[in-house]
């Protein structure tokens, strides 16, 4: 079986790598760029006492862009591209179910607060990903949270992030 094909001969349809080798690329180009801009914004020459705040930052700015533009030429108008696929949509969708709820999960902590954002992120993923019960998933969820807020808050007296809304306000920590 050949490397670009699916058990059933059909070819894999997906991302191919260039694209991908692109897109990493244009990601690198924009932290350069923005690495570059702030060192500028911060001084990157040499002052009277040596080296400004952002002298070193600024190369470093340099390198990453240089990098970006070379990657982006390979991936898109280098000799030896590479068209195969990266990955199918298959695999892709599963990348994706993880990749996006989790992305959720961050944003949801500045509202929420880590324990309350946490105790849904993992009563969600065991009943959406991992096919349990709504009963077993949530009660696993508080009780994962309960342990980690005693250690944290009540034992160890490390208070972790509440959220702007502090759901947790009523327990008085």
């Amino acid at each position: 079986m050949e490397h670009d094909e699916i058990s059933d001969g059909a070819p894999r349809r997906g991302v191919a790598t260039n694209v991908v080798e692109a897109v990493v690329a244009l990601v690198l180009l924009v932290i350069g760029l923005v690495v570059i801009y702030e060192s500028q914004r911060l001084g990157s020459g040499w002052t009277s006492d040596g080296p400004g705040a952002g002298y070193f930052p600024f190369y470093i700015g340099v390198i990453i862009t240089i990098s970006g533009a070379g990657i982006l030429y390979q991936a898109l108008l280098g000799k030896d591209k590479k068209t195969e696929v990266f990955v199918d949509t298959v695999q892709l969708k599963r990348v994706l179910s993880v990749l996006v709820p989790a992305t959720i999960y961050v944003a949801a902590i500045s509202l929420l607060g880590l324990y309350v954002a946490s105790a849904i992120y993992i009563a969600l993923f065991m009943v959406f990903l991992g096919k349990y019960s709504w009963v077993k998933s949530v009660i696993a969820a508080l009780v994962v949270n309960t342990v980690f807020f005693c250690m944290f808050e009540v034992w160890f007296k490390v208070p972790l992030f509440k959220g702007a809304l502090d759901p947790l306000r009523f327990l008085g920590y």
